[in-house]
């Protein structure tokens, strides 16, 4: 009877996992600065040039806008308006959505991880669970920031972004769970990062509506930025006569393919900032001509600048989630609380019944038309093959979508990796490789998450929203025969925290790296070797900042 059951849930699993995002608050402001990029000059002159609109790029347009001209470049469209960008309770619309107009831009990893880049104004702010919390003090200084500046550049951003979130029954079960698993002390609602179990906040209002990193843009000065939505571009120039190479400009494409070109106007201070995110931005500088040379001349690429450390040092945070049925009715929380323990490992959570079904039966992330079945070859993928798992779909009892996430992801990591380029052309992915787990340390951090959550599982706070007959180790079993990854699996993983941990790996969307401080660009951010060109976004990064890294990338924006 229980092993029936939990084969019942088992079923049910396939792509619920993957739940963390969405876009946008529909009711926005509309800005007159935001225009297609159809609608450029051919030729066009600007103080600053940014490529990327996103959770840095926004912040950074807006604050340098006061009192220069500022050209922001985005390759996606407006979250602003778009129907399939909607608000908490359609969570996971998409990164479910794998069609060239989605904000969210599905890539595989060589380790066989699904994942996802953004391809929007606000960018991974429009994909996240929504999740605000700050950088640690450590943190701050071991990057070199002014503690004090950091601090008030927090601030700008909370104004327009951060919100307490509502706790329901759930969230608050998980939380006492934590407090009485040891993750201690009990620190309340704060953005801080501070050891111990913590309520963090949240990038949702009261009404559920999203707020992103393109909100910001409503601080800056309409005289002095242009946002062209739909523009790629395609490489930076670069004047090569002088001691080193200097930026001048960009070439980009708009919507139709036609080709513009944005220059620097004369100035000393006058730059490109690249702004693409951790894959863009490394991919960009490559075919730009800045990069390890080998690789660049395969791709009969001109060498500006060989610069090997391009596209390395590449790191994922790995996470690991267990998914919990409950007998009882459970709200809908994408992640409020988070355990921040004392060995390296943060437990969060989120619930409802949303990742899993609507009351269109369409299934959302959990769709056999468009969720996890798309990891299946494309050989295997047959119109029988979609059919048969859509009615197994339809036949499921409505409970078996009813439940919960507990999930972990290791601080760092320490594992590294690197990106290369498959083509010349920006909107294709590079071929990227984490290198999950590949350090010890990273392994045993998880394998401590993992036994951690086991704890809140079976603590006296969460009982009520467990199975009796479900033991852990059955809860285990059921996540590692979930499709979830690529990867080849173990036969039991529930005996092995350790198999469990690279059986189950998947993304939480943090990766960084690939323009690393101190080995691509310097402690200001510029690209060392050549002039006039930064970089600001997650690729700076050498480790993952707080639980979150949205609130310190829109601070560094800032």
């Amino acid at each position: 009877m229980a092993l029936g059951r939990c084969r019942f849930f088992g079923a049910c699993f396939i792509g619920i996992l993957f739940f963390h995002g969405f876009c946008a608050c529909d009711r926005a402001p509309y800005y007159s600065f935001i225009l297609n990029a159809t609608s450029a000059p051919t030729i066009s002159y600007y103080d600053y040039i940014i490529v990327g609109g996103g959770t840095a790029g926004c912040p950074l347009a807006a604050t340098l806008s006061q009192n220069a001209s500022v050209l922001l470049l985005e390759r996606g469209g407006s979250p602003y308006g778009n129907p399939n960008i909607t608000n908490l309770s359609k969570f996971g619309a998409a990164l479910s959505d794998p069609s060239p107009t989605s904000p969210s831009q599905r890539f595989i990893s060589e380790d066989g991880v699904i994942n996802a880049r953004a391809r929007v104004l606000g960018g991974g702010s429009c994909l996240n669970a929504g999740f605000y919390t700050r950088a640690s003090l450590e943190y701050i200084r071991a990057a070199g920031w002014d503690g004090r500046l950091a601090n008030k550049s927090y601030h700008w951003v909370e104004r327009r972004v951060a919100f307490e979130p509502q706790m329901g029954p759930w969230q608050s079960a998980v939380r006492d769970g934590l407090l009485e698993a040891g993750v201690l002390p009990n620190n309340g609602f704060t953005y801080d990062h501070i050891k111990g179990t913590k309520v963090g906040g949240t990038i949702f209002d009261r009404e559920g509506n999203r707020h992103t990193a393109a909100d910001l843009l409503e601080d800056a000065n309409p005289g002095g930025l242009t946002v062209l939505l739909h523009a790629t571009v395609y490489k930076i120039l670069f004047a090569t006569k002088g001691p080193k190479p200097v930026a001048h400009g960009v070439i980009y494409r708009d919507a139709s393919g036609a080709k513009h070109r944005a220059y620097l106007k004369r100035g000393l201070k006058n730059e490109i900032i690249v702004s693409s995110g951790a894959l863009g931005s490394p991919q960009l500088l490559m075919l730009s001509g800045v990069g390890p040379a080998q690789q660049l001349r395969a791709h009969n690429i001109t060498v500006v600048l060989d610069q090997p450390m391009v596209g390395q040092l590449m790191s994922d945070n790995p996470m690991n989630a267990i998914f919990v049925p409950s007998p009882l009715p459970v709200e809908v929380s994408l992640i409020q609380v988070v355990g921040i323990t004392q060995y390296g490992s943060y437990i969060e959570a989120a619930s409802g019944e949303n990742f899993g079904g609507s009351p269109q039966r369409d299934y959302g992330m959990f769709s056999p038309k468009i969720g996890q079945l798309s990891t299946v070859p494309p050989k295997q993928r047959t119109p029988e093959a979609l059919a048969k798992a859509i009615e197994l779909m339809n036949n499921l009892d409505q409970q078996a979508f009813q439940g919960g996430f507990i999930l972990e992801k290791i601080m760092g990591p320490i594992s590294t990796g690197h990106l290369e380029l498959r083509t010349r052309h920006p909107e294709d992915n590079p071929s990227v490789t984490f290198n999950y787990f590949k350090e010890p340390q990273d392994l045993q951090r998880c394998v401590e998450g993992i036994s951690t959550i086991e704890k809140v599982i079976d603590s006296r706070p969460f009982s009520k929203f467990k199975f009796d007959y479900m033991s852990v180790p059955q809860l285990l079993n059921m996540t590692a025969n979930a499709p979830v990854n690529l990867l080849p699996k173990h036969y039991n993983s529930s005996q092995s925290l350790e198999d469990f941990c690279k059986d189950t790996v998947m993304t939480i969307w943090h990766y960084h790296g690939g323009c690393q401080v101190g080995s691509v660009v310097d402690h200001d951010y510029k690209v060392m070797g050549v002039d006039a060109l930064r970089v600001i976004d997650g690729s700076t990064f050498n480790l993952s900042p707080g639980t979150n890294p949205q609130a310190t990338v829109m601070m560094l924006g800032r």
